[in-house]
């Protein structure tokens, strides 16, 4: 095997490294609470980290044994997913760019506004078809419960860093003035015209605010959160895997050149 094969399967071999920690990112995200009850959004990173995975490992296997054919497929299918992920990359960003989030005065917490995302996750997630199966599903989670276990005291509740959902789905709004029981549990709210979902709390705890339009902010939130962290390695790894295609299509191209000194060299002795 020549130099710029061996460069070549070196550089597949980073490729296939480059799909651990884009599969991993699709795992984590996929197994957040409210990914798991909106099943849209939980495979396709996934997918492209596998298939960049296999595509490595035949640009490998090419490299190491000289497969035209392998590497061929390799040159063309990482470019198909390296154009793919770039895609993913400015979709994500543009429906994760509006922010629905406010600050609540006193509060470690921020509340949301459903009107503040993107039209197009509010049309996936606001539809009443589609959170009827959505509400279900958050009530069988353990977001809100585990409160319960981590906040005792009402101070402790109001300087505590909530995530949308716990922010917006386990509590009532800041606005209806309900009292502080425990994390999931408001009584005589002071002020029920504040908010519309004032009248939608409920402290039985298959409910608690999962009807309300403010849950459905909450759950935006969320998805808009963790998207941005997802961002953060898939923005890495397209990085690494454009420089890596660019070089070996360099190296490939240097073999081809060798190959065919070789030949001539070898015809005209």
């Amino acid at each position: 095997m020549g130099l710029a094969n061996y460069i070549t399967a070196i550089l597949n071999f980073a490729a296939f490294l480059c799909s651990i920690p884009i599969i991993a990112a699709g795992i984590w995200f996929a197994q957040k609470p409210d990914n798991v009850c909106i099943h849209l959004f939980r495979w396709p990173v996934i997918v492209l980290g596998f298939l960049i995975l296999l595509v490595s490992l035949a640009g490998f296997v090419g490299a190491c044994f000289y497969k035209k054919t392998l590497l061929a497929f390799y040159l063309c299918c990482m470019a198909i997913l390296i154009a793919l992920l770039l895609i993913l990359l400015v979709f994500a960003f543009v429906v994760t760019r509006p922010d629905g989030s406010y600050d609540v005065p006193g509060k470690g917490y921020k509340e949301y506004r459903v009107d503040g995302y993107s039209s197009w996750l509010r049309s996936r997630i606001v539809d009443s078809k589609s959170w009827n199966k959505i509400r279900a599903c958050l009530a069988d989670t353990d977001v809100c419960p585990k409160l319960n276990q981590q906040y005792i005291t009402v101070d402790q509740f109001f300087a505590a860093h909530l995530s949308p959902l716990q922010a917006r789905c386990c509590k009532p709004p800041t606005a209806c003035g309900y009292n502080f029981v425990n994390p999931t549990v408001w009584t005589n709210p002071t002020n029920p015209t504040g908010d519309p979902d004032c009248y939608l709390w409920s402290n039985d705890q298959t409910q608690l605010c999962y009807n309300c339009k403010s849950c459905r902010a909450g759950l935006l939130g969320n998805l808009r959160s963790e998207w941005r962290k997802v961002n953060i390695t898939l923005i890495v790894a397209v990085v690494v895997l454009i420089c890596v295609y660019v070089i070996a299509c360099s190296a490939l191209k240097n073999a081809q050149t060798e190959d065919l000194f070789r030949r001539y060299k070898q015809g005209w002795i």
